[in-house]
């Protein structure tokens, strides 16, 4: 229930705000007091019209209306504190007005009908909330710590980043980390929505709540119980719970004009009837049945449920969205554009050549011992193949110092008292020496060969070039044509790779237009260009060097595996299982949603325009008029909750899917 001002209400409050414990009370107590209120006026029904003592029945109907009614009261009370009109009071107003001019029974139904709505639409709206709360019950309260080869049962919540568990088969997993042992099969669907057990080794990693179905794990923790991938949909969701969007907003601003003119206008039909001879008592429940039609809490619920349960239903299926004006927006994507490493591929490149130049003083493994040194403190993935490939050598990496990382250009470091320079061929190649030539030469040869080219300097000086590659995602040109179909634009490539590697990229996965060799600031300045054009962009990226496009983007997406810290809080969406087939589905989840927020606007319109023209044209009852105001109520905020469902989220898969 919504109040005729902007100030929210116990009704209106969103259920993810509230503690889990007292949400579920506030629950049970709502369908307790509608129940009992019921219950009392079945019986004055019975009494009254079996000839029983008129006491009796008033007494029932009065016991009805304490039952039903004293927690609006109590809200209302609350609301005038804070000088603000609560809407809950004003039914109760109506109804002890209908009592004070003998029409008791109307106004004991007024509260049953009203409470009943309540407690409905308290079920209704909860769902929202257990549907991914419901996560957090998966994680288990205990864990098999190993310490020094003993087991001990600890509390998963006491457990320490680096501590190694056990998980044994059919154990559920009690914290995100990586397999350092064991093999086995892992049910992911509660975090990522994977359908099919994802086969996990030495190094793979796993979610908190997630199912072990074969075999024992040895489980290094990488995040405390607060910060893992399940507590953190939680964590958003309540998030997305407090912010509102654009629609919703919009309709609070035109609600306090409109509450101004309804308070008005009912005084109108109360007053001026009267100054023309009309009877107090029909006037009066024609004014209270206009003040309870025209409120517009239909009109207010129409919006927040179904982004709110489009929102739970997106993190049932791996796609964190962090806000209710998030979700709104993904739904007027107009186009995608695509980072590369990372995100159309998988994000694991290998070393596959080192060219050291002709006349260099190192051989192929001092090389690659002195890159990986210089890379080792980094976190790009091209910086990881190298180490790698270093370790596969049993190379052993001196301390590097004065480590610095520029984004999309490279890194430098001091390795054994020499300057060792790594990275983009275009920031660190000149060819104005013997070496540079040479160097450029090779560069393009292996970007020929669609390598990505690193290029390793000593002193200055180059001295070989690394031709990396990476595998493109199984699903990427899959969802890269669900994408086109969904958008009506084929998705742009955006990297910072070369242009000949970011052009065999993209001819595998089908997208034509590709823009290479972008530092993060040329990545911004290719989306502005974009939308000058008159699109609306949503940018999907995994590296530091997308962190200010997904800034800038019209909204923002981080693949959430390769993601990194800095990319994962400035994106508005996360992928937590880095399926690209979300992409398009959450987008048409989006839209689903705003289609549904906008029939709701259209019942509530409805029942209000109707309903109050019956009563100021007409003759509308007042219990038939409050059974009209709750039950649109009622049906706004029911049909924004059937976006709970994963029918929802499939049928959007299968419309995603279409064109696979």
């Amino acid at each position: 229930m919504a109040t005729p001002t902007a100030t929210p209400t116990r009704r209106a409050t969103p259920r993810a705000a509230v503690p889990v414990r007292r949400t579920r009370l506030l629950e049970l107590s709502e369908i307790r007091w509608a129940a009992t209120a019921s219950v009392l006026f079945v019986l004055g029904l019975v009494t009254q019209f079996s000839g029983g003592p008129s006491w009796l029945w008033w007494a029932l109907y009065l016991a009805c209306y304490a039952t039903g009614g004293w927690e609006p009261a109590l809200a209302g009370m609350r609301a005038l504190r804070e000088k603000t009109l609560d809407v809950d009071l004003l039914m109760v107003v109506a109804a002890i007005g209908a009592a004070s001019i003998g029409q008791v029974l109307d106004g004991a139904l007024l509260i049953v009908i009203f409470a009943t709505s309540g407690a409905v639409e308290a079920f209704a709206t909860a769902r929202t909330e257990d549907s991914v709360r419901g996560l957090l019950g998966l994680a288990p309260e205990t864990a098999t710590l190993l310490s020094d080869g003993h087991e001990q049962t600890v509390r998963a919540a006491d457990l320490e980043i680096g501590a190694v568990i056990l998980v044994r088969p059919g154990d559920r997993i009690a914290a995100d980390g990586s397999v350092v042992g064991g093999a086995g099969e892992v049910d992911q669907a509660t975090v990522t929505g994977e359908s099919i057990p994802v086969d996990k080794t030495v190094g793979d990693e796993v979610f908190a709540g997630t199912l072990n179905g074969t075999g024992s794990l040895r489980v290094r923790v990488d995040r405390r119980a607060e910060d893992s991938v399940v507590a953190r949909i939680a964590t958003l969701v309540e998030e997305a719970g407090r912010t509102k969007a654009t629609t919703q907003l919009f309709i609070e601003k035109i609600e306090q004009r409109y509450s101004v003119g309804m308070v008005a206008v009912t005084l109108a039909v109360f007053v001026v009837p009267l100054l023309f001879g009309a009877a107090l008592q029909p006037t009066l429940l024609r004014a209270m049945t206009f003040m309870i039609v025209a409120s517009p809490c239909a009109v207010v619920l129409a919006t927040m449920p179904p982004l709110l349960a489009a929102i739970a239903n997106a993190g049932r299926h791996g796609v964190l969205v962090k806000s209710a004006v998030v979700m709104e927006q993904l739904g007027t994507t107009t186009r995608v554009a695509l980072d590369k490493t990372g995100t159309l591929t998988l994000g694991t490149p290998e070393l596959a050549d080192i060219r050291v130049l002709p006349g260099g003083p190192l051989s192929e493994e001092q090389v690659l011992r002195l890159a990986a040194a210089a890379e080792h403190p980094s976190e790009h993935p091209l910086a990881a193949a190298i180490v790698r490939a270093a370790h596969r050598r049993s190379l052993d990496l001196p301390i590097a110092d004065d480590f610095t990382a520029e984004p999309g250009r490279g890194v430098s470091a001091l390795v054994e008292q020499r300057l060792i320079q790594a990275g983009s061929p275009a920031a660190l190649l000149h060819h104005d020496s013997t070496a540079g030539r040479h160097a450029s030469v090779v560069v393009t040869e292996l970007q020929r060969n669609g390598r990505t080219a690193v290029v390793v300097l000593c002193d200055h000086e180059p001295i070989a070039v690394l031709g990396i590659t990476d595998q493109v995602r199984p699903e990427a040109a899959a969802a890269v044509a669900a994408i086109t179909e969904s958008t009506g634009a084929a998705p742009t490539l955006l990297t910072g790779d070369n242009h000949a590697t970011a052009a065999q990229i993209a001819k595998q996965v089908g997208i034509t237009d590709v823009r290479a060799g972008l530092l993060p600031h040329e990545k911004v300045a290719a989306l502005r260009d974009l939308e000058s054009r008159g699109w609306r962009v949503t940018m999907i990226g995994d590296g530091i060097n997308d962190a200010p496009a997904l800034a800038a983007a019209h909204t923002g997406i981080a693949m959430g595996g390769a993601g990194s810290d800095l990319t994962l809080q400035t994106a508005d969406a996360v992928i937590v299982g880095d399926d690209l087939t979300t992409i398009p589905a959450v987008i048409e989840l989006s839209r689903r949603a705003r289609r549904v927020v906008i029939a709701n606007l259209a019942i509530a319109a409805t029942f209000i325009v109707v309903l109050s023209l019956w009563d100021l044209i007409g003759h509308l009852p007042l219990p038939l008029g409050v059974a009209g105001h709750e039950g649109s109520t009622v049906i706004v905020g029911l049909n924004g909750l059937r976006l709970l469902g994963s029918a929802a989220w499939r049928s959007e898969q299968v419309g995603a899917a279409g064109s696979r």
